[in-house]
């Protein structure tokens, strides 16, 4: 019998979950949010018996996490969960490909924290909350650096004096595991374009490019951190070092104030004035929504230029995740913007959305994807654990 994998991607207030048997049968996903105020319980996908939801009470990330597992245990029907797979945002230097968790490992990626500040904490209370709850069980670390990996020198590279440059200091890029999963499909569905020049559209709170050659990455518009490149729902992607030094002497703003305003308050949050939802910036009529989204589209045009040229070329172009799926327009008016590169848009196939979405007389291939990071995750933590029981 192939072991059942649990898979968690824990966010700030919320954990997205996966069960799988084996690294390709899926049995559930669903969604816990609220957490520190009122958790929620939602199911996306099942094919066990329905029940009623878990009861959360207590209402803190390790309680929550202790009665999801319990009721994921008790609706298995005699199985258990053998491994749990995590989703780590950062890798650093050392972790370049998923890795068993132990001691050690959670020790170093504990140290990452200050890396990615409001991402890796979050990330591995779910391991601590495992690691106290089932000592016992394997759990494995995949990191959305470790795609990034390929990327060569002059793409990670920094430009600071050397003398305060040290390995941490370099460009990391961001949602590998999204990346991993758009290049496994392509290779599925469109071979050709796989080993060709392709840009991938990471659309979602979080938004950022991904320029791949044969797969692999070779740039990326996320750097050292989070904030970098793309405007994002509360992030404001590349910023001028000079307003933020503006910011601190000018405005008296102290660090943590800079970091409340740059992860929470900037972005299309900022700009609208309104909200950072994409959706609800489409349903308004107010001039700042509007000025919110066309910075956003003018930006994410410019970007897929920039990596246009890093690849030399540009043979396809993916949207996926939140806004890259499910936003018709949007993708219509980058389509537009970037014209002159030969891109087109049908527009009975992109108000589709699904599959390809380029006219005939497109000189690119548009797509639109959905991504699957649960996935890759499961079928990771398959292999490492798979390999571990092999090898005793």
């Amino acid at each position: 019998m192939a072991p059942v994998i649990l898979t968690l991607n824990a966010g700030s207030s919320n954990v997205k979950f996966a069960l799988y048997r084996g690294p390709e049968q899926t049995i559930l996903r669903g969604l816990v949010d609220g957490i520190g105020q009122v958790p929620r319980f939602s199911l996306t996908q099942s094919s066990v018996r329905r029940a009623e939801p878990p009861v959360l009470a207590g209402g803190t990330f390790e309680t929550v996490l202790h009665a999801l597992l319990r009721w994921l245990n008790a609706h298995l029907e005699g199985d258990v969960i053998d491994a749990v797979g995590h989703r780590i945002v950062h890798g650093g230097d050392r972790f370049a490909e998923p890795v068993l968790i132990d001691a050690g490992v959670l020790a170093a990626l504990d140290a990452l924290g200050k890396l990615a500040p409001l991402h890796q904490a979050r990330n591995l209370a779910a391991v601590h909350a495992i690691a106290r709850a089932h000592p016992e069980m394997p759990q494995v670390g995949c990191f959305d650096t470790a795609f990034h990996r390929t990327m060569p020198p002059v793409a990670t590279r920094l430009p600071i004096p050397r003398a305060l440059g040290d390995a941490a200091l370099r460009r990391y890029g961001f949602h590998g595991l999204s990346y991993e999963f758009i290049a496994d499909r392509l290779r599925a569905i469109a071979p050709a374009l796989a080993e060709g020049r392709v840009i991938a559209a990471h659309l979602g709170s979080g938004a950022s490019l991904c320029a791949m050659r044969g797969g692999r990455s070779i740039e990326t518009t996320m750097g050292f951190s989070t904030l970098d490149g793309l405007m994002m729902a509360t992030r404001p992607g590349c910023l001028d070092a000079g307003a933020v030094l503006y910011l601190m002497q000018s405005c008296g703003m102290t660090p943590n104030d800079l970091e409340d305003l740059l992860y929470h308050h900037a972005g299309l949050l900022g700009v609208s004035g309104i909200s950072g939802d994409m959706r609800e910036l489409a349903e308004s009529a107010m001039q700042p929504a509007r000025d919110a989204i066309e910075l956003f589209t003018y930006r994410l045009a410019g970007e897929v230029a920039r990596l246009t040229a890093a690849l030399g070329g540009l043979d396809g172009l993916v949207f996926t995740a939140g806004i890259g799926e499910h936003d018709a327009a949007l993708r219509a008016d980058v389509c537009r913007r970037l014209a002159w590169l030969g891109v087109a848009s049908d527009p009975a196939r992109n108000a589709h959305g699904a599959g390809r979405i380029s006219s005939d007389a497109s000189a690119v291939e548009v797509w639109v994807l959905p991504t699957d990071e649960e996935a890759i995750i499961a079928r990771h933590t398959h292999a490492l654990v798979d390999g571990a029981s092999n090898a005793t």
